[in-house]
């Protein structure tokens, strides 16, 4: 809460320091150093929509950005004024700045310095969101008595979220309370009436191996790959895509086998079965499945994209390039999309990779609508929007729809430009022009730099500064 952290902060302020300069700007600095501070604490709790490491900012970050707060109005000149610039980078890249180590966490806090910390912040119109203010006061007690005003429950908003993170904090908890409970139930083999634990996996497994698609005969693979022509980038990813998905194909068919072996008593039911067991029981992820493939919230859900992937994979080898590619069924994504550039590159002559960068247009339209292939670059789909809404007719950034956390975006026309000869647009956007919000692409709602694969520009009417703070990502799989 807003309150309590300011409360906190307050109660670790001394008259003496509260009035330890005349300086008109003094007082409006250390209220808007403990407003982020309480900001940057209470963000970590929305998971990564507030922050995509969870970084632990104590007192020691605030007393040393309010000793350089200090020091530097002491030797401001006062025609000139506050050194706005030197402010947020301070704040933004050294006292608070200098935890952050991701990039994208680095330009949110970043941001926040900005957004907050300028000359409007002195003005009595100024206000970090509608109700909190930076109050006028000349006394701690003073402080103490706005703090308590503050309400007792603070929306998302005053921390530069939408109202869903609410419900996404929400579910995170309630998710982690039943994989608790989930996690301490008993393994032991049951006696009552009904199936026991044993019979259901070994059903499963059955199920599950009949499902199970056939392996890939690699000489098959290599001679289409060379009737496509071997050389060229896509086709050589496409191969070790197929060489990957066999390894996790073979893994789970030489698994599900040994544990029916083992269930049946013909076999020793060693360590990895019986994790596969347990885990297959409570419709989980077998670890041993796990370190060739990749994560996913429960059984039914890896199993189904195992077949999709392979569904991909399969008729891009034996019947043809997809229109539209469905980049959540890749390993390596950013491999993807590295061949595409060195596609493009290839195509026009005199063009270096090095200088070639990728650019994006959202398209209207979704995969079922779209009948041929780009000229250049590639389609792609199954992108959800977190943290924002889209308006389709418009191509922009939206808010988003009480309740609604995910939303799919139409297909997307990735491509390479040559940023020799290309302009690319100003990320501010001018006079009725949109306003172009540098997006990350993630693999998984986990955003960190093993889950990154890119960025893509997002058309808007607001200041991407406001999509910053609301924490917006693209994701491959919101699952």
């Amino acid at each position: 809460m807003m309150s309590s952290g300011l409360k906190r902060t307050y109660a670790s302020i001394t008259k003496e320091q509260l009035d330890i300069t005349s300086v008109s700007q003094w007082k409006p600095m250390l209220y808007a150093v403990a407003f982020l501070h309480s900001v940057v604490q209470e963000r970590r709790k929305f998971g990564p929509l507030g922050w995509n490491i969870p970084y632990e900012f104590n007192q020691a970050d605030f007393t040393a950005t309010v000793q350089f707060v200090q020091n530097h109005l002491d030797d401001m000149e006062p025609k000139r004024g506050v050194s706005w610039s030197t402010v947020c980078y301070m704040i933004g890249e050294v006292q608070y700045g200098g935890r952050v180590t991701d990039d994208f966490d680095k330009i949110l806090l970043n941001t926040c310095a900005r957004v907050w910390f300028r000359e409007e912040m002195f003005s009595k119109s100024f206000c970090f969101f509608k109700g909190y203010i930076i109050p006028e006061c000349r006394s701690l007690q003073a402080y103490h008595n706005y703090i308590d005003t503050l309400p007792l429950s603070d929306t998302p908003e005053v921390f530069g979220l939408h109202p869903n993170a609410d419900v996404s904090y929400q579910s995170k908890v309630a998710k982690e309370v039943l994989s608790t409970i989930l996690n301490i139930q008993p393994k032991d083999s049951g006696t009552g009436v009904g199936e026991t634990r044993e019979s259901v996996v070994y059903r499963l497994a059955n199920e599950m191996l009949e499902k199970l698609p056939n392996d890939y005969n690699p000489h098959e693979v290599k001679a289409r790959v060379v009737k496509y022509g071997h050389l060229a980038p896509m086709n050589i990813f496409l191969k070790q895509e197929i060489d990957r998905m066999q390894r996790v194909i073979s893994r789970v068919r030489i698994t599900l086998k040994e544990l029916k072996l083992a269930i049946e008593g013909t076999i020793i039911m060693n360590e990895n079965l019986r994790d596969a067991l347990d885990n297959m029981y409570d419709a989980r992820v077998p670890s041993v499945w796990l370190r060739v493939s990749w994560d996913s919230s429960t059984l039914g859900f890896w199993f189904t994209e195992l077949l999709e992937r392979n569904a991909q994979f399969n008729t891009w080898i034996f019947t043809a390039r997809p229109k539209v590619f469905w980049m959540t069924g890749f390993f390596n994504p950013q491999g993807f999309l590295t061949a595409m550039r060195q596609e493009v590159t290839r195509a026009h002559k005199g063009w270096a990779l090095d200088s070639v960068v990728l650019f994006n247009e959202v398209q209207k339209n979704y995969k079922d609508d779209v009948n041929s292939a780009p000229a250049e670059g590639v389609y792609v789909h199954g992108l959800f929007l977190d943290g924002a809404g889209w308006d389709r007719r418009n191509s922009k950034l939206t808010e988003q729809s009480p309740k609604v956390l995910f939303v799919p975006l139409p297909v997307i026309h990735l491509y390479a430009v040559n940023n020799l000869t290309h302009n690319i647009p100003n990320n501010q956007g001018k006079g009725k022009e949109a306003a172009l919000y540098v997006c990350p692409v993630y693999k998984k709602p986990c955003r960190t730099d093993l889950t990154f694969i890119t960025t893509v520009y997002l058309r808007s009417n607001q200041s991407p500064d406001h999509w910053t703070m609301r924490g917006v990502a693209l994701l491959c799989d919101i699952k």
